[in-house]
């Protein structure tokens, strides 16, 4: 007999992990190369060279009891102070070591900060589409998810729709940005403006309003975009990282939190945070992880071959004739369905071995999700096959 909390979980296991398995299964059947498998975000770049020379150095001069011991449950204090002071270099911000707790990836961080803010009752917006497991995050402590309807012409956020959803009751909003599943990035004159809305609402029911920047792509922009720094637009700003993406380690499970000094009653709030990282099971950040990110603070995956994936998926699919948003970070192409029923459309593109995401799991029917972190060679492979989709509605 299973919990009632795990049994809708249970029931309704997510679709993108689901597709994965389903194109496990494919491959063993048709072949590896003959399946085209872009559902699930799992990064092909290898992680940086300097990646694997921290780790074998790290083992070979550090003693193993520092290397695979415990240490405080923010993190070790090197760091720590790493990530604060790569930070302020690299956005003109002032953290210190203590605004910053290592967690475990950024989906432990997520669930950290909600653990930290909410009340049972307390409402979380977010905006449509939006990471499937945001719903779940917040239903872990007893929140309620209140989902703002998306804006199809940009993917921007809707702050139309979001100004009237935003009620006493509101103790966080998630964005995240660069976004899943559509790569768009917020742009600075959105993120002022919802920064203006919050503080209104801050003001109007008289109770902080925070907001959880979740991003776990923020180093995969391309070409002159730039995905702004966001607590530099509202004070009560929290910061989730992962290095899954940046340094293509997701199964590494490293990343951390930002609780800015500006934050009301941060400290707290980062007391708290470092209590709940424990208590909610993580104890503290892989130790040998963290000691890498110490010395690859600054390295970076290469983004020139998400972008070469990105325009050559991106071109042959708009001249075939489907519709898609054009990504400006992450590694995500969001697609229109040429049919209503974009589950129909799933299922006819997995009849040719093409494997994609509904946009019904981010909240968001009638479009779907294609993850191009994949090899160059799969997407040239691919492109046949989605040839032949498209005849099925085009020709």
């Amino acid at each position: 007999m299973i919990s009632d909390k795990m049994r809708p979980l249970v029931e309704n296991n997510s679709v993108i992990r689901a597709m994965f398995e389903e194109g496990a299964r494919r491959k063993a059947l048709y072949g590896e190369e003959n399946v085209y498998d872009f559902s699930l975000g799992n990064p092909n770049v290898p992680a940086p060279p300097a990646v694997k020379q921290a780790i074998l150095d790290i083992l070979e001069e550090m003693d193993p009891v520092t290397v695979h011991g415990y240490m405080s449950n923010a993190g070790f204090p090197g760091t720590r102070k790493a990530v604060a002071d790569s930070l302020n270099r690299r956005f003109g911000t002032h953290f210190r070591m203590e605004n910053i707790i290592m967690t475990v990836g950024a989906a432990s961080g997520l669930n950290v900060a909600l653990k930290t803010l909410l009340n049972p009752g307390d409402e979380v917006l977010t905006f449509a589409p939006y990471f499937v497991e945001y719903g779940n995050y917040v239903r872990n402590y007893d929140g309620v998810l209140v989902v703002v309807p998306p804006n199809t012409e940009t993917f921007q956020p809707n702050l139309e729709a979001f100004e009237k959803l935003v009620s006493p009751k509101t103790r966080a909003v998630i964005i995240n940005t660069p976004h899943n599943p559509t790569g768009v990035i917020y742009s600075e004159e959105i993120l002022k403006a919802l920064a203006d809305i919050l503080e209104q609402k801050q003001r109007e029911y008289g109770a902080p309003i925070f907001l959880i920047s979740d991003e776990p792509y923020r180093e995969l922009a391309y070409g002159d975009a730039v995905a702004p720094y966001v607590t530099k637009y509202y004070a009560n700003t929290i910061v989730g990282y992962s290095f899954s993406k940046s340094l293509s380690m997701p199964g590494e499970r490293i990343g951390y939190l930002v609780i800015p000094d500006e934050l009301e009653d941060a400290e707290n709030v980062i007391q708290a945070a470092v209590i709940a990282t424990r208590v909610a099971c993580g104890v503290n950040a892989p130790s040998l992880m963290q000691l890498v990110i110490e010395r690859c603070i600054d390295e970076k995956c290469d983004v020139k071959y998400y972008e070469r994936n990105r325009d050559a998926l991106y071109g042959s699919l708009t001249a075939l004739g489907f519709e898609c948003v054009k990504p400006q970070g992450a590694f995500y192409l969001w697609m229109k369905s040429p049919v209503p029923d974009e589950k129909a459309f799933v299922a006819k593109a997995a009849e040719y071995n093409i494997l994609f995401v509904p946009g019904s799991s981010f909240a968001c029917p009638g479009y779907v999700r294609l993850a191009y972190c994949v090899s160059f060679e799969t997407i040239l492979r691919s492109l046949p096959a989605f040839s032949k989709l498209a005849d099925d509605y085009f020709a």
